[in-house]
């Protein structure tokens, strides 16, 4: 695997891939990788011939109460992961090499609707932040793939809207989310976990499950499948963020008609946030919960 942290020696790489008539993958990343990241080099292998994995650490999508100076960086392990699963190249710029006319100059990539609620609500500014270096990342790469995780379904959404809104030729891939053997979805941000919330921790995928079996029981969302599972959450020592069940595919508030859903979670135990996700399809012929992807 080859180390590139400058645009230029990417973009001579890229060329020289496509030159020999390779189909080219783009997975974004923030470094401190694990299984779930692992995973995504993976799918991204399974549908092109040369991948490149980046690791930026992007300040444009922290906010000012946020984690990025105490972000966990593992850059030596991140690169021995990225050699073991086959990636061919690694692409480690400095901000400065991202905004080199500093991010106060940057022009800003907003995506209206997909990115209003749920964790656009809360965090304020980040999906700006996020799909700003994805365009820079997509227009650098230009990879006929790009690989994201379901887990950050949001996040997931918003890229493909960015991506159709400026009709960019990049196919979005959405991997399914990688889960430890109790059901916690793997996250950077589970080594902040102590031991205790670690053991707490997987109740927010069993809230999942629990909506999703009600829901395709009862054939439709009730009040009541939210509201036990906000208590059983909070009595878990959660702080809840958001227990809501949306349209699947564009992530607006459920209607009448609506056959398949998201159900999303974003809470706080001490100092850590985690999120996670499931989908439930009414449709006829569909898979069960478990199996469902965005």
């Amino acid at each position: 695997m080859l180390t590139v942290d400058t645009v230029s020696s990417l973009r001579a790489l890229v060329a020289r891939a496509r030159g020999e008539n390779k189909k080219v993958a783009l997975v974004p990343t923030m470094g401190n990788l694990h299984d779930g990241h692992i995973s995504l080099i993976h799918c991204a292998k399974q549908r092109a011939d040369f991948v490149v994995a980046s690791i930026f650490v992007n300040p444009l999508q922290f906010g000012a109460n946020e984690d990025l100076a105490n972000y966990p960086r593992t850059p030596d392990a991140d690169r021995e992961k990225l050699v073991n699963a086959g990636c061919d190249v690694l692409f480690a710029p400095a901000v400065e090499q991202i905004y080199p006319d500093g991010m106060l100059n940057q022009a800003i990539v907003s995506v209206p609707n997909v990115s209003e609620g749920l964790c656009g609500a809360i965090r304020l500014g980040h999906f700006d932040g996020m799909a700003t270096v994805v365009t820079k990342l997509l227009n650098i790469v230009q990879p006929d793939v790009a690989v994201f995780g379901e887990k950050d379904y949001q996040q997931l959404a918003v890229v493909r809207s960015m991506v159709r809104d400026l009709n960019m030729v990049t196919d979005v891939v959405g991997a399914p989310t990688i889960r430890a053997a109790d059901g916690l979805a793997l996250s950077s941000r589970n080594v902040y976990l102590s031991d205790h919330e670690r053991s707490v921790a997987p109740v927010l995928y069993a809230c999942l499950k629990q909506t999703a079996a009600s829901i395709q029981a009862e054939g439709r969302v009730t009040e009541r499948q939210l509201i036990e599972c906000h208590q059983r959450i909070s009595d878990a020592g959660f702080q809840l963020e958001y227990f809501e069940v949306r349209n699947a595919q564009d992530l607006k508030p459920l209607t009448s008609s609506d056959t398949h859903f998201v159900i999303l979670v974003a809470a706080r135990i001490g100092k850590t946030r985690l999120i996670d996700n499931l989908t439930v399809d009414l449709r006829p012929s569909k898979r069960s919960p478990e199996e469902q992807h965005p």
